[in-house]
């Protein structure tokens, strides 16, 4: 059955089975590859607590803490490494549903998608520190040795927020591509777009505070501007 014609149910399902297969397979492998360096990534994630609280201590409460904390690093290093692999899998599920004309956007919608991604988690990853010394320091007098678990777990969900959060322009700009919408209607849209990008990212960011809000919806806006002039410009829609 080629890409053109029309697909059943089950045989989405097994396109989808086979997709997911693979982007299994492709996190394991990496996430396998990440655990050989887990020191370094250990240390470039703790940086951020460090530089922050400088004078406190990361310690685990539990007995096998350490180790749900190692196989989190690995699933983390598996998602950065092989995300090219991902999204690619993600979009070519995608792709029979468009045309022809519509696919010859694959390589640079998946190049962008991997781009954005990984400048998501770059620019959390830069926002880290200080999201967590404005966190750490509303009660001065409140000692800030954190759990090695629990300060994992809102990192990483911290860095994958941003990164996921960032890949939102590609999916606008192909549906201009896709003729969904038009660059005058993102610009008529600007004050709704301000409206679920407040909400989406106080949806999506872990610690819920005003100061993670803030950091990522000025970017996420300075995009949706970026996707109207490339739409305007390139798509001349």
């Amino acid at each position: 059955m080629t890409s053109d014609q029309p697909q059943t149910i089950l045989s989405h399902l097994e396109e989808l089975r086979w997709r997911l297969i693979k982007i299994g397979v492709a996190v394991i492998v990496a996430g396998a590859l990440a655990l050989l360096f887990a020191d370094q990534i250990t240390n470039l994630l703790e940086g951020p607590f460090e530089e922050a609280a400088p004078r406190s201590n990361l310690q685990a409460l539990a007995v096998g803490e350490q180790w749900g904390v190692l196989m989190r690093i690995g699933l983390f290093g598996g998602l950065i490494i092989g995300s090219p692999v991902v999204l690619y899998q993600i979009w070519a599920f995608v792709t029979p549903a468009l045309t022809p004309r519509e696919r010859k956007w694959a390589i640079p919608i998946v190049a962008a998608l991997v781009v954005l991604f990984l400048g998501g988690v770059a620019f959390g990853y830069w926002s880290l520190p200080r999201g967590l010394d404005f966190l750490l320091e509303i009660f001065p007098g409140v000692e800030t040795n954190l759990q090695i678990g629990l300060y994992y777990s809102f990192t990483l969900r911290f860095l994958l927020a941003f990164g996921i959060a960032f890949l939102y322009p590609v999916f606008l700009f192909a549906a201009a591509a896709a003729r969904v919408v038009t660059a005058e209607q993102l610009a008529r849209g600007r004050r709704w777009a301000v409206l679920i990008i407040v909400i989406g990212a106080a949806f999506i960011t872990p610690s819920g505070d005003a100061f993670t809000l803030l950091v990522l919806s000025i970017p996420l806006y300075l995009m949706y501007e970026a996707t109207y002039w490339l739409v305007r410009l390139t798509l001349r829609r």
